[in-house]
């Protein structure tokens, strides 16, 4: 078997059997987790008996500053292991970069199902059970953003005042840093937003990036989520730029719509947007009048990722994984995000 990129076996069996106390980590096999196109996932399996863990460390290769932040996702997910947020349990934090090059951290292995861009056959197959997915998202994700942060040690873990007009800032810049090419209408999308930033009407911890496959979910119980992953872009804020970025991930039966990665939400049974946004309205009790506005800016920041995703590529830092296709989803966000903003298109 070969060396994966990033996680040496020979280096992190060692190091866990020192850290965890356990020599049955001494000799282990590494194994990259296909999913993802930034943090770098690994299911690490002692050779000897013993349930498996996961190691999550930055890309391979030069990042952007604050993109990759290893000690901030471990503390969010440690934090929220006391909440109603399902989330691993984490093990251990090593914020040595000699030992694999960067920061990286380790948690427990939950057993879910992680969907993709298909649902497998014998799960979920009435759409009863496909609209339960469909809510059981979108009520942890309003159990995230009711959680009383401070209370879990997460006073500190952002700057929630003004968080909105920063995020359009900062999604400019690391597209100003990233840009493949001149793309006018995105400049111009990043300006507009600039320029009609909302009021926030509560601080939250938010996700950044929640969807489906950043989740796991139970695999006896359709609608219940077993764990949400991928913290790394989480931090204190306002939580309708999560729901605006969950739609952008939420394709619906009867439309064409180029940016979606998958097109399991348009399965019957799953609820439209609309459901969603009246689902999450109830449960969190937050005014939905401006989502238009942070639905365009999830395009425009989705458009960012993707940017960067594709610079990393080129760049040979994104450990092997296909991004071919993806430089054509810019555009289409564009016209999205202004749909969002002229039409009030959710």
């Amino acid at each position: 078997m070969s060396t994966p990129v990033g996680a040496d076996p020979t280096v992190v069996g060692p190091y866990l059997a020192s850290v965890l106390g356990d020599d049955r980590w001494r000799s282990v096999r590494v194994e990259l987790i296909a999913a993802g196109m930034s943090n770098l996932t690994y299911v690490v399996t002692p050779e000897h008996g013993g349930d498996p863990v996961i190691l999550r460390r930055p890309p391979t290769g030069a990042v952007l500053a604050t993109a990759h932040d290893m000690a901030r996702e471990h503390r969010v997910i440690s934090a929220l292991g006391s909440t109603p947020v399902p989330v691993p349990r984490t093990l251990h934090l090593c914020t040595d970069p000699s030992v694999l090059g960067a920061p990286f951290y380790v948690m427990e292995r939950v057993v879910g199902l992680h969907v993709v861009d298909r649902i497998p056959p014998g799960y979920a197959d009435e759409p009863t059970q496909r609209r339960r997915i469909g809510e059981g998202l979108v009520d942890v994700l309003a159990d995230l953003h009711s959680v009383d942060y401070p209370a879990v040690g997460l006073g500190d873990f952002g700057r929630p005042a003004g968080f909105m007009a920063r995020q359009v800032r900062r999604w400019t810049q690391q597209w100003d840093a990233t840009r493949d090419r001149d793309r006018p209408g995105l400049d111009a999308l990043a300006a507009r937003l600039a320029e009609t930033v909302p009021q926030t009407q509560r601080d939250a911890v938010v996700h950044g990036d929640f969807r489906l496959d950043n989740c796991l979910l139970d695999p006896d119980t359709p609608g219940r989520v077993r764990a949400v992953l991928d913290w790394e872009m989480s931090t204190l804020g306002d939580p309708l730029a999560d729901l605006g970025m969950l739609f952008v991930y939420w394709p619906q039966a009867g439309e064409d719509n180029p940016v979606a990665l998958s097109p399991v939400t348009t399965l019957p049974g799953f609820p439209t947007r609309a459901e969603v946004a009246e689902r999450y309205a109830a449960r969190s009790r937050l005014d939905l009048s401006d989502l238009p506005w942070y639905v365009g800016f999830a395009y425009f920041k989705f458009a960012a990722i993707v940017a960067g995703i594709v610079a990393r590529s080129a760049a040979g830092a994104m450990a092997g994984k296909d991004t071919s296709g993806y430089a054509e989803r810019i555009d289409p966000c564009v016209e999205l995000g202004r749909a969002a903003l002229d039409d009030g298109a959710i």
